[in-house]
């Protein structure tokens, strides 16, 4: 018995690299993230910016964008996680965030060039209302269906009207209009490609195959979700 346990061979060394390497991986996106935090502005005003060069205005408009999602915009972030953990593989996730993406960028540019007149007032109970929609959908469905892409799309074109309202009150520089515009797009995708990173180093790439994810992670966190966002809903619709 001795001689067996003497023989028996260490982990592989594959297995801790592995290991390394996600931990590198966690390390460089939450220095990432502190980065652009901490030197973040809360506001800007136009005529600083006049004094400055099209890549600063870009830079300080990408920095605004990424700090609305990471650390203030709970609600998206929210939503970003509720459509991660029903599949938490990247790449169904990835092509979510795609949609996403494609539908917040045409109503905030619309929004933002007067097209289009978002109401806050009814654009920001939608967008709870679309987070409790995707927890409940977790919590009903057990796969990942093709549809769900179509609605990521349809709530991606209500979240970017609030974005507009965020940006709104921030204001764009009249001689840098589309360069700021593009910039705080640029940073909210790199905000929800943050937390999507975050979610799949912590959890998906851990326990996204265990047989007892659904019960244990997926069922419970959506049910979480769905009722702060439920509460979202019946704030902004009948206290703010």
């Amino acid at each position: 018995m001795k001689s067996e346990i003497r023989n028996q061979k260490p982990p592989k060394a594959s297995l801790a690299e592995s290991g390394s390497e996600v931990r590198k991986s966690f390390f460089l996106i939450f220095l990432f993230s502190i980065f652009l935090i901490s030197s973040a502005f809360a506001h800007v005003i136009p005529y600083e910016l006049s004094k400055l060069s099209k890549a600063d205005v870009g830079w300080i408009y990408l920095k605004l964008g990424y700090t609305h999602i990471l650390p203030n915009g709970f609600d998206h972030i929210l939503f970003v996680l509720g459509i991660f953990f029903l599949n938490p593989k990247l790449k169904p996730v990835i092509w979510q965030a795609t949609a996403f993406t494609i539908a917040h960028s045409i109503t905030l540019g619309l929004a933002m060039y007067g097209i289009i007149k978002p109401i806050s007032s009814i654009v920001e109970p939608i967008i709870a209302l679309s987070i409790v929609f995707v927890a409940v959908e977790n919590i009903l469905t057990t796969q990942l269906k093709w549809w769900r892409i179509l609605i990521v799309f349809c709530f991606g074109l209500i979240h970017g009207c609030g974005f507009a309202s965020a940006l709104s009150e921030i204001g764009l520089p009249q001689n840098d209009y589309f360069i700021s515009l593009i910039s705080f797009n640029v940073g909210v995708e790199l905000g929800q490609v943050s937390v999507i990173l975050l979610a799949f180093v912590l959890v998906g790439k851990w326990f996204g195959e265990k047989t007892w994810y659904r019960q244990r992670i997926v069922l419970p966190v959506s049910f979480m979700i769905g009722m702060v966002a439920l509460y979202w809903t019946i704030e902004r619709i009948f206290f703010l």
